[in-house]
């Protein structure tokens, strides 16, 4: 009896293969989409109950026979398809099953195809009660289990005589229960890998679009961004001025501006220029680049003196400040017929001052803390006076800071160097021949923070 056990099995497990390759390949088409999602079409249905019948058939035509009774897989497709898709697909296909069982006649007949039929009835009920969805590997296969102990049930009940129905039930009992969980663990696990599929193709999806939505957002702050900046500087009589601003992200928190005073009075014949850097990078950076953008622009025009503007601005912006953030910056007011430049220094990089006629590179040092440190802080201001061809280059920290593979930084003395070595040039050309040099020296290595610059060279001839 062992052995016809086990022989028994190997067949059953032979045919599940069949089936489980036909099922696998079933969930693959686009029909069994709307499976799973609990709505499938009038069109799907009949489909899926015409190849879950078929499939119930080749489970009764591949099988054994044991004291006269085929010993088969039938009830596997039509208890798939109730748990997969509902009581009118499990229900069809156990019919088309059962109706073939009735031509194969034995004792065995009306028990046999009987439990087909609720095979796949119930399987639907349970796909109704868990709310049109696939209940899991661990429920499929308990219900494959008590489902073949009903068909034996079955068979004790309705065929005669009683000792061959005991004789049968005792020897192929146990295999086809074995049989049809087996199969059913396996085609649960088909369907679970392909539910787990579908949910994570879902969330990458998700992902992507959230991605993409945010790159759109960004790509929007950095055009508003750019619109903070000057679209044209100049022409300043009297003066060659150039600037460029290259953030290392999307946004930043570099800024520089160029500010008229036409209607101010006192400033007449007069303009203001700053540059500055905002502690931090990106999205909260480039906010409070915003803020501090407004608040300097609004106190350049109240304020004659820089040192008062440097006073009232950080005041405002420590005041409006909750997260710690400052913003270093250099203020200068030009008087475009005198030539000279009253500027305060809000614990920015100290510009660096050409001086044509001698060969010597002065820096416009710090006169005050950074902005936003501290509400108490107190500014003095400078007064240089440039002579023709005098040139000062204004930067942020992401020009002397750029580094190299070797995790070298530029540095201040190769910067010194630049501005000696390009001061005949242009201020346009001074800026691009420093901003190339710095490319080159970082060799593609990636840009770590913004980069500002900004250079204001006086006319040879005034």
């Amino acid at each position: 009896m062992a052995f016809l056990m086990l022989d028994d099995l190997i067949v059953l497990v032979q045919m599940i293969c069949v089936i489980v390759v036909a099922a696998y390949l079933l969930t693959r088409c686009r029909i069994f989409t709307d499976v799973l999602d609990g709505h499938p079409t009038a069109k799907a249905q009949v489909l899926l109950t015409l190849i879950f019948g078929v499939l119930s058939i080749y489970g009764t035509m591949s099988g054994i026979t044991v004291l006269g009774a085929p010993i088969n897989v039938r009830d596997l497709g039509p208890m798939v398809a109730g748990l997969t898709c509902g009581p009118f697909v499990g229900l069809g296909a156990g019919l088309i099953g059962a109706a073939y069982r009735l031509t194969i006649e034995g004792f065995t007949v009306y028990a046999c195809s009987l439990a087909t039929v609720l095979a796949g009835l119930l399987g639907g009920l349970i796909w109704l009660f868990n709310n049109k969805k696939f209940v899991g590997t661990r429920i499929s296969v308990e219900f494959a289990i008590m489902m073949e102990g009903l068909h034996m049930l079955l068979v004790l009940l309705m065929a005669t005589p009683l000792a061959m129905a005991l004789a049968l039930v005792s020897a192929v009992a146990v295999p086809m229960i074995l049989a049809n969980a087996l199969g059913m663990f396996i085609f649960s696990f088909i369907i679970t890998n392909l539910q787990e599929e579908r949910k994570t193709r879902g969330e990458r999806d998700n992902y992507l679009r959230e991605i993409e939505r945010k790159n759109t957002e960004l790509q929007i702050a950095a055009d508003i961004q750019k619109s903070f900046l000057p679209s044209e500087i100049g022409p300043l009589p009297g003066f060659d001025i150039a600037a460029m601003s290259v953030p290392a992200k999307e946004v930043g928190g570099d800024f520089y501006d160029v500010i008229p005073f036409p209607m101010v009075a006192g400033k007449d014949r007069k303009v203001g220029i700053l540059i500055a850097d905002v502690s931090g990078k990106g999205i909260p950076a480039a906010l409070f680049m915003a803020l501090s953008r407004v608040i300097m622009r609004v106190n350049s025009l109240w304020h004659v003196h820089p040192a008062e503007v440097l006073r009232d601005a950080n005041s405002i912006i420590y005041e409006d400040s909750k997260t710690g953030m400052f913003v270093t910056l250099f203020y200068a007011v030009i008087d475009l017929e005198l030539r000279t430049v009253t500027y305060a220094n809000a614990g920015h990089n100290p510009p660096l001052l050409f001086r044509a006629g001698t060969g010597v590179i002065e820096e416009l040092m710090t006169t005050g803390v950074a902005l936003g440190i501290t509400d108490m802080a107190e500014y003095t201001q400078t007064v240089c006076v440039l002579s023709p061809d005098d040139c000062i280059l204004l930067y942020t920290d992401g020009i002397t800071e750029a580094d190299n593979e070797a995790e070298e930084m530029f540095g201040e003395e190769r910067l010194w160097q630049c501005l000696a070595r390009y001061h005949e040039l242009t201020a346009r050309e001074i800026m691009d021949s420093v901003l190339r040099d710095v490319r080159f020296f970082a060799a593609g290595y990636a840009q770590s923070d913004d980069i500002t610059l900004m250079v204001l060279k006086a006319d040879k001839d005034k």
